[in-house]
């Protein structure tokens, strides 16, 4: 069973500190606590009722065999979304979001299908033996550049099971790609985003780092619970 939601680790990471108040949305208001001076103040009771049902749902996505691929490529979260994607065994994307990633899936495997085959060749020695140093090297620059692109989603097998999204804003191509296919999104909406297209709203601060990092603590914690009950099926 999934760890209890702590609204005092919310509140000590900044979760509930929203935008400058002529920056909102409207549709944010059920989940808007106060003001305090010019900004809003985000109700964390919300944040920790979304959080109660996002996270057994977390958990029985993976339990199902499906995966979660998780989503932040703000400059600032893209490390932590990238260790604790890691840590769990799912696929990320923390570069720019490549249009295609999931609504065209098709080219998009290609692409990765040749960084795994150029990754193995360098590390078997193939090229080494068919090419002189500079066309070897310039494979190694290749393979960078496709790691850059593609490296988080090498592991992804098919249609994710469900999308997370730590800021549903910056990364809005990933939200109207997951919406095209009918993929649920756990998004992370700060008062100043439309919640309307994300099945899963978990009202947010998507700015700070100690926010999206405790946030994605108790994803990851229901996603690990998931692949336990998944092996132990």
């Amino acid at each position: 069973m999934a760890a209890k939601v702590d609204i005092k680790a919310l509140f000590e990471a900044g979760v509930h500190f929203g935008h400058k108040t002529s920056r909102w949305h409207p549709k944010m208001a059920p989940y808007i606590h106060s003001k305090r001076q010019d900004s809003h103040i985000i109700d964390l009771t919300k944040t920790v009722e979304a959080l109660d049902v996002v996270l057994p749902f977390l958990t029985d996505v993976v339990a199902g065999g499906k995966q979660v691929l998780f989503v932040g490529t703000r400059k600032q979260m893209k490390d932590v979304v990238k260790a604790s994607a890691e840590k769990v065994g799912q696929p990320y994307v923390t570069e720019r979001w490549i249009g295609g990633i999931l609504t065209n899936i098709n080219t998009i495997n290609q692409q990765v299908k040749k960084l795994k085959d150029l990754e193995q060749r360098l590390e078997n020695g193939d090229l080494e033996k068919r090419y002189n140093k500079l066309e070897v090297q310039r494979f190694r620059e290749e393979v960078e550049e496709l790691n850059t692109k593609y490296g988080g989603i090498k592991s992804l097998n098919g249609r994710p099971g469900a999308v997370v999204i730590l800021d549903v804003l910056a990364d809005d191509g990933a939200v109207k790609e997951a919406n095209v296919l009918g993929i649920p999104i756990v998004g992370v909406v700060d008062t100043n985003v439309d919640p309307t297209p994300i099945k899963y709203v978990v009202p947010g601060n998507d700015d700070t780092i100690k926010g999206t990092q405790v946030l994605l603590d108790y994803f990851c914690d229901a996603v690990a619970e998931g692949v336990t009950k998944k092996g132990n099926a």
